[in-house]
């Protein structure tokens, strides 16, 4: 009689998972690295893919089903003979031959994830798990992007990767805080009981080039409120606090991470600290110097700081962010007014 095996406490995997491909290690042909991004049409995702198409040896597949992410920030890659777009909902399953997966899907934005908390979750856990039915298929290596938001409203300053974080699991930002926590707990499941390749990564507050104009995240808010001469509007008491990675650092983070030996998870972000008043004086000075800024009420379980503790990115990945606020700001004032149509005045 065979031994009762108890169902994920052993660490590894019963058998290796299989090569994606028979070709992979052959001696006479190196096949690309076929690399697909879930989300790929998004902010970050694009700005992935990007990089990724740089380098002649990689196949880029992108899943995206346009509910937040835009065909326009990939027009450069379509008919790309090393480029191929799916319009796909990561919550059906997906059959494709890959060898890494970065899986980035789901709406990040408060806006889009109060919209439609039940798809937020659902692209989250059934997202998640249908990617890693995907590597566990083909053998692939998969990186989830997980964010500062599993810390909840943090009560350790600043967060570092072992702190479980102080999270309410029924408040109207749950459906993203909790379902990001559920796909990484998937994650590691996958890893402990089929012995997946996995990476993890907790990102924090990105901005940069495309990202949605009225999303409701912060930055984007105040840029485009000082380039159509809005008032700024700071959610009360002003002093909560945010750090904000440019979407160039952001990526390079990932791909170290992808490319590394560590599953993480790690945190990606950039450590200088704003308050939402510091941050709203950086981009009237920088833009606007007319604009007026308000105070306006704050949203429910909004926390009040966030900062992350980027040693472990430091000590494995070799990775820090290097562009400043200030230098990002105005990159990203120039993507925004070409969407406005509202050209810099001299």
């Amino acid at each position: 009689m065979s031994k009762e095996v108890s169902n994920g406490d052993h660490n590894s995997a019963a058998k290796a998972p299989p090569t994606p491909s028979p070709l992979r290690f052959s001696k006479f042909f190196q096949s690309n690295m076929r690399i697909l991004v879930t989300g790929g049409a998004g902010f970050i995702g694009s700005h992935l893919v990007d990089r990724l198409m740089e380098n002649e040896k990689n196949e880029v597949i992108v899943a995206d089903n346009y509910f937040t992410g835009s065909k326009d920030n990939l027009k450069k890659w379509i008919g790309h003979p090393r480029f191929e777009l799916i319009r796909h909902d990561v919550t059906e399953p997906l059959l494709v031959e890959v060898d890494q997966i970065y899986h980035l899907a789901c709406p990040a934005s408060p806006i889009f994830y109060k919209y439609n908390p039940v798809k937020t979750i659902k692209t989250n856990v059934i997202g998640t798990l249908n990617m890693l039915g995907l590597a566990k298929r083909v053998g692939a290596r998969i990186l989830l992007t997980s964010t500062s938001e599993v810390y909840g409203d943090p009560l350790i300053h600043p967060q570092t990767e072992s702190y479980w974080g102080n999270v309410n699991p029924i408040g109207v930002r749950s459906c993203y805080d909790e379902g990001k926590r559920v796909a990484e707990t998937l994650m590691f499941d996958y890893h402990r009981q089929h012995g997946i390749e996995i990476r993890i990564a907790r990102i924090f507050n990105t901005y940069g080039p495309r990202m949605n104009i009225d999303d409701g995240r912060v930055v984007s808010n105040f840029i485009a409120q000082a380039i159509r001469n809005e008032p700024l509007t700071v959610q009360a008491p002003g002093t909560q606090t945010r750090s904000f990675c440019y979407v160039s650092d952001m990526v390079d983070g990932l791909i170290r991470l992808m490319e590394g030996e560590n599953t993480g998870p790690i945190n990606i972000g950039n450590p200088g600290e704003f308050t939402m008043i510091e941050l709203a004086e950086n981009v009237k000075e920088l833009i606007n110097p007319e604009v007026k800024i308000i105070s306006v009420e704050n949203t429910p379980d909004d926390p009040r700081q966030r900062k992350p503790d980027i040693t472990k990115a430091k000590e494995l990945l070799g990775w820090e962010p290097k562009i400043k606020l200030r230098d990002g700001l105005p990159l990203m004032e120039e993507d925004f007014r070409q969407r406005l149509g509202v050209p810099r005045k001299n």
